[in-house]
């Protein structure tokens, strides 16, 4: 195997020699691309020392070297990427020893393109973990139990009854495949492009389960981190949700192949959102969005908190 590993860099200088370490642990890891998105720290002075003295790490900016957004520099890494295999790495985030050993044993069978596996929570401070234990705990985010690939995109629409979900840390994906996606992620969204673009890739790949059960990558919590101050409320969930949703509800309309339960409960999900944002109160917005939701596959993700905290 060949791997590329690409890690978006932003306000990151704490964390990416972690990253990168973790990494390059693995011979199958053919190249870590760092992408550096104009961190106002010395994030890229601290890529350009890793890039000089490991001969596995390339440094690349976008070409105004201006901020462009972790989805934008993901899709830099893709087209730069020389590997048969891609996979993802969040700056302040680091692979496990066992992150590919699913991997070497299912990309024997050429019908496989993609693998996900479970990913822990490591809390770098004593003030990250109380600030958003809450949200994550110590739970594994993983899939329940193993899925055919024809289940997984609907099972991370929550129709199938309890699913939970992956990370892209835990995810990897045979290159060649990419091409049936069309567009990589969405730049347009400036939050949850990750998962817009796991649905569309759960939909035209044949994605298949890793290790479920114990963790291949760990998520570091701090202080800083831009999603879970999403989710904790400091930036409005609802309405970044309803762009996330309304994304995917374009995407599915002019998907001719989709199912038309699958696009009706899109369009549910969606109005369920805006509902929680409209003038209603906020708690029986929530209670609408709930009753589209499956309460077991939203305690392992990130909804579950703003709901528990709307409806008490």
């Amino acid at each position: 195997m060949k791997i590329s590993v690409i890690i978006p860099v932003y306000n990151a200088e704490n964390y990416i020699l972690q990253a990168v370490k973790s990494a390059l642990q693995f011979d199958e890891v053919f190249e870590v691309i760092l992408v550096e998105d104009k961190s106002p720290d010395n994030a890229l002075q601290v890529c350009q020392k890793l890039a000089k003295e490991y001969d596995r790490v390339i440094l690349y900016q976008h070409p105004d070297k201006q901020n462009h957004g972790a989805g934008a520099s993901r899709n830099l890494g893709m087209q730069k990427a020389t590997g048969d295999f891609i996979a993802f790495l969040d700056a302040d985030d680091y692979y496990l020893s066992n992150r590919f050993d699913a991997e070497k044993e299912l990309f024997q069978n050429p019908e496989v393109e993609g693998v996900y596996g479970a990913i822990g929570v490591h809390y770098y401070s004593q003030r990250a973990k109380e600030q958003y234990y809450q949200l994550f705990e110590e739970r594994l985010t993983t899939v329940y139990k193993e899925h055919a690939p024809e289940d997984v995109f609907p099972g991370l629409l929550n129709m199938r009854g309890s699913f939970g979900l992956f990370s892209l840390d835990g995810l990897t994906i045979r290159k060649s495949s990419l091409s049936k996606l069309g567009a990589f992620f969405k730049t347009s969204l400036r939050l949850h492009q990750d998962t817009e673009f796991i649905f569309r890739l759960s939909y035209y790949l044949h994605l298949y389960p890793g290790t479920l059960n114990n963790a291949v990558a760990v998520r570091g919590v701090h202080e800083n981190n831009r999603i879970t101050q999403v989710d904790i409320g400091k930036i409005k969930p609802s309405s970044t949700r309803i762009l996330l949703w309304t994304e995917v509800n374009n995407w599915a309309k002019n998907e001719g192949s989709i199912p038309t339960d699958i696009k009706k409960h899109i369009e549910r999900t969606l109005r369920s959102f805006q509902i929680a944002e409209a003038s209603i109160p906020k708690k029986w917005g929530m209670i609408t969005k709930y009753l589209f939701t499956d309460y077991r596959s939203i305690k392992s993700g990130l909804y579950n908190i703003n709901f528990r905290r709307y409806l008490l």
